[in-house]
């Protein structure tokens, strides 16, 4: 049977030091947080160009303007929590 895996990842085993390794760990995590970060910026251009293609918004806003900031606010708010939670908390951890 083999061990579990504690720690997934780009990390190297516990019991393995890292030499020359380190720099091939660190270019790996570089290109992965360009790759993800240019993939979100594209995502948001694509839905926005979308939306403004789209034009729904001149429909809703003409009649239920209060409905439609009520509704933006709300969704801003779940933003801002979603992104509140993703905030390390200051506990240390134990190993």
């Amino acid at each position: 049977m083999r061990a579990p895996i504690h720690d997934a990842g780009f990390h190297a085993p516990a019991e393995h030091a890292l030499g020359t390794e380190r720099r091939t760990v660190m270019f790996a995590e570089l290109i992965a947080t360009v790759g993800l970060t240019v993939g979100t910026i594209v995502a948001a251009i694509v839905v926005s160009a979308g939306i403004a293609r789209a034009d729904v918004t001149s429909g809703l806003i003409d009649h239920e303007g209060s409905l439609f900031a009520i509704a933006l606010l709300l969704g801003l708010v779940f933003i801002g929590i979603g992104g509140l939670s993703v905030l390390p908390r200051g506990r240390r951890h134990r190993h």
